[in-house]
């Protein structure tokens, strides 16, 4: 299946103002169907996606063009502290020494720190190691350097999973004290995949998650509903479908996967609430991989249940 590009992988110089930098950027591929969904969200609260790294940044006449135009701009800025003034020009006068490395232009690059939009600016910035050379082909030993295991934390937060609107019956309104049916059908729910990518001078890793679908929960929208099974949670079946369709005739059975309303929904509507479990694998340039914490993603279902309707002769 074609995938969808989220950005690029080249090294690419970039000028902002005055500070210029070559980023090697992480790129993103996403295959699979994400039709009326989005994002889903790890179960474990305790689990968040890298929040920074240090990866590829500059090469090193960039490297040194970044570093003087930076300390230029802030010795012209009336509000630079003096302190920050100083210390820049001490690392400037450092990295001078070795002349930035320009005379290894071609053997490796200045590494730097990168931050996750999406994390905490405390998070974000917790990565404060200062820019360091690495050779073309090394993996430096400094901790949250970029690695497989990163991108696939970033690529989990790229995932976007389809819809879970499900299949109700009998049709019409749910009545009061008979199994409402619910299923997803064969082929509805297939696993959705991300890579992210990282590509610099010597240095090439990926890493791709992958998120198959293996429940789907049902909260009736109403405390007193019974639903079915007691967990609300309906398993994936062998054909990867979910519940079973229902077929006339079946009205009193029980269902595998369904809920049975104790109470009509009055003039109003009961918001059925059907999320689907995704459990989260990955795997990476020269790494067996592992997993990560299972995702959920759920949508809402207005439901009216009515009371069943007698006739007295």
């Amino acid at each position: 299946m074609a995938g969808t590009e989220f950005g690029d992988g080249n090294v690419s110089g970039k000028k902002d103002g005055d500070t210029v930098a070559a980023v090697a950027k992480i790129s993103y591929t996403s295959s699979g169907n994400s039709k009326g969904g989005g994002p889903i969200a790890s179960v474990d609260t305790d689990w968040t996606p890298p929040a920074c790294w240090y990866a590829p940044e500059w090469k090193a006449t960039e490297f040194q063009e970044y570093r003087e135009r930076l300390y230029f701009g802030a010795r012209h800025d009336p509000d630079a502290p003096r302190d920050v003034l100083g210390d820049m020009s001490d690392q400037n006068q450092a990295y001078a020494k070795d002349g930035y490395n320009i005379d290894k232009e071609k053997d490796g690059m200045w590494w730097g720190a990168q931050q996750n939009p999406n994390a905490s600016m405390a998070d974000q910035f917790a990565c404060d190691k200062e820019p360091f050379w690495v050779e073309n082909g090394e993996t430096p030993d400094v901790p949250q350097a970029i690695d497989p295991e990163t991108l696939a934390g970033l690529a989990y937060e790229q995932i976007k999973v389809p819809g879970t609107k499900v299949s109700l019956a009998p049709d019409g309104p749910s009545k009061v004290n008979l199994p409402t049916w619910a299923w997803l059908d064969k082929g509805e729910f297939q696993p959705v995949s991300v890579t992210a990518s990282l590509d610099a001078p010597g240095l090439h890793i990926e890493a791709t998650t992958t998120a198959k679908p293996v429940a789907l929960s049902i909260k009736p929208g109403t405390d007193d509903a019974v639903r079915i099974p007691a967990s609300g949670k309906c398993e994936m079946n062998d054909d990867d479908s979910i519940g079973e369709p229902y077929a006339k005739g079946k009205s009193k059975q029980t269902p595998p996967c369904g809920v049975t309303y104790q109470r009509s929904s009055g003039n109003g509507t009961f918001n059925l609430q059907a999320t689907a479990t995704w459990e989260i694998t990955w795997t990476g340039t020269n790494s067996p991989g592992g997993e990560l914490p299972d995702g959920e993603y759920g949508n809402d279902q207005p439901i009216t249940v009515e009371e069943i309707q007698s006739i007295n002769r």
